[in-house]
């Protein structure tokens, strides 16, 4: 089960405001994310905590606990002038927005639809590591348990094996394998 924070701005229609400036990752203090979204509604600046609901157990009991998709982050929703952007750096718990140099960059609304989508339709997630095309990485679990190499994608994805002395690679097929940054 999954679940999100929409935070909007309270003035302006709803349709009006989610077309308004680009969407930024903020990071915050670890469990601060829902004060940092709630003070942020305040402020009427619009902002998005993605929720998954897990059932969190301690030995006297169980229960449903929605917790940050992206423990540390959440994304808002702004046209960055530089009135809104101190406004936001000042919120309690934000550490400031992801970039380099701490500088803003854009999200591109389809990232964002993408996650909202995966949480309203309820389909099963959880949280699996970035991985990038040409980094290296290790295999886990299977026959294949253990073994590092390059990730590829050419019809599938693929790990490539090198000998660098040789100056000579092969190529194994890893569709259904679970991969991990190495």
């Amino acid at each position: 089960m999954s679940s999100a924070v929409q935070i909007t701005a309270g003035q302006l229609p709803l349709a009006t405001q989610l077309n308004q400036g680009s969407w930024y990752a903020v990071q915050t203090r670890s469990k601060h994310e829902k004060k940092v979204a709630a003070e942020l509604m305040e402020k009427s600046i619009n902002a998005y905590l993605p929720l998954l609901a897990q059932i969190h157990r301690w030995s006297d009991r169980r229960k449903l606990v929605e917790t940050p998709l992206f423990p540390g982050y959440l994304f808002v929703r702004a046209q960055l002038e530089p009135q809104i952007h101190v406004s936001i750096l000042r919120v309690w718990g934000v550490v400031g927005f992801v970039g380099a140099q701490r500088q803003a960059i854009p999200i591109p609304d389809s990232e964002i639809e993408s996650i909202q989508t995966l949480l309203r339709r309820k389909v099963s997630l959880s949280p699996y590591p970035f991985l990038k095309v040409g980094q290296r990485v290790r295999v886990r679990g299977g026959a294949l348990d253990g073994l590092e190499g390059i990730l590829a994608i050419n019809d599938g994805k693929r790990l490539v094996v090198s000998v660098s002395a040789i100056h000579r690679s092969l190529s194994s097929g890893i569709e259904g394998y679970d991969v991990e940054p190495a």
